[in-house]
């Protein structure tokens, strides 16, 4: 069998035009971009074992580490160890020396279950339970345009299955605070919420965007709203963080219920579930909820309008086929636009974290 290194001396073989006898000379550059492209899943799955085995809290808790020690502690067997461990090393999860494994900055603060304001862990177990084997299937989903993952009948709630069962239900909440953590930091700061004294979240799962929200701007109190098999993990949730004073759940069907009224509302990685015609529904009952002057807020991974300079949002478009009859994302240029169609004036878009960005309009 061939190795890597191989492949990346020999390349395709091929000539160039003019040279003479022998193989090419390879872009080697672009041969090992390829290559860690293609073996991606290796790192990834590298991250999702070590937050199962919950590494990183264990290196928090106890402090820093040498190999046979950590292996003890983690029940681990022993051989590949030292290659796990530095590999995590090498990714720049972990730091090591003289034989000790220590936290990174990074790792000390998004991958440790013990600081839940800012733990990550949840949206990588998600991610390693729910959407690595379906992700397998993406061929199939290409050819067939059906979802591989909860509901592969296009006509079923893709929601459904995972909303039925309680413990998936409550891993899908904390995975999605986890994926909004960056975006809610920053919106809890960019946006001028001065002048504002509401806020309801449409599809707020476990409150994580308003609790960071009210945490930050005393003056305002929010409205949860979603399904009713959400409500007791929300109220968990903000009765922890001491907000339930300030901030409420009311149970409702965005398909079929009036939105709630409040100053802003707010969509968080909502739209992209859906097919055109819903979120055009949405942003019409939206404008109906809000006073005049009023502003709704949509946060999404957007698409470049270009659509070739960030491959993340892309991806996620092709995670809601995964996962939807309808969903994809879209372009901060068409979020405009249906605002525009839904009635709104003086539509932004403004970047928040990574990829992430919110469309603003105001009624």
């Amino acid at each position: 069998m061939g190795s890597v290194q191989d492949f990346i001396q020999y390349g395709d073989g091929k000539e160039p035009a003019g040279a003479g006898t022998g193989p090419a000379v390879p872009d080697e550059a672009a041969l090992e971009r390829l290559i860690r492209l293609g073996m991606g899943f290796w790192a990834s799955k590298a991250l999702f074992s070590a937050v199962e085995l919950g590494l990183f809290t264990e290196l928090a808790a106890h402090g820093p580490a040498p190999r046979d020690r950590l292996v003890a502690r983690l029940g681990l067997h022993g051989r590949g160890s030292a290659d796990f461990l530095d590999a995590l090393v090498a990714l720049g999860l972990l730091e090591r020396e003289n034989g000790v494994y220590r936290n990174t900055p990074v790792s000390a603060r998004h991958l440790d279950r013990a600081r839940p304001e800012s733990y990550m862990g949840h949206f990588f177990e998600f991610a390693n339970d729910e959407w690595y084997p379906a992700w397998q299937s993406l061929t199939e989903a290409l050819r067939t345009g059906i979802p591989q993952n909860n509901a592969k009948d296009p006509e079923k709630d893709p929601f459904g299955a995972l909303y039925a069962d309680p413990d998936r239900l409550a891993g899908f909440q904390r995975m999605q605070s986890g994926i909004s953590l960056g975006a809610s930091l920053a919106l809890a700061e960019r946006f001028d919420w001065s002048g504002r004294t509401s806020v309801a979240d449409i599809g707020c799962s476990e409150g994580a965007f308003l609790i960071r929200v009210l945490q930050r701007h005393p003056h305002l109190t929010g409205v949860g709203f979603d399904l009713p098999r959400v409500g007791p993990h929300f109220a968990e949730e903000v009765g922890r963080a001491g907000l339930a004073d300030r901030l409420a759940f009311r149970e409702g069907d965005f398909f079929t219920d009036p939105l709630p009224e409040a100053d802003v509302l707010s969509f968080g990685h909502i739209l992209h579930d859906w097919d055109l015609d819903t979120r055009r529904m949405l942003l019409r009952k939206a404008y109906e909820a809000l006073p005049p002057g009023g502003t709704v807020i949509v946060r999404e991974a957007l698409i470049d309008d270009d659509r070739r300079s960030d491959a993340l949002p892309l991806l996620v478009s092709l995670h809601m086929l995964m996962e939807t009859p309808g969903g994809s994302d879209y372009t901060g240029a068409d979020g405009r636009a249906w605002l525009a169609e839904a009635g709104f004036r003086d539509t932004r878009v403004e970047q928040l974290a990574g990829s992430v960005s919110m469309v603003v309009g105001t009624k």
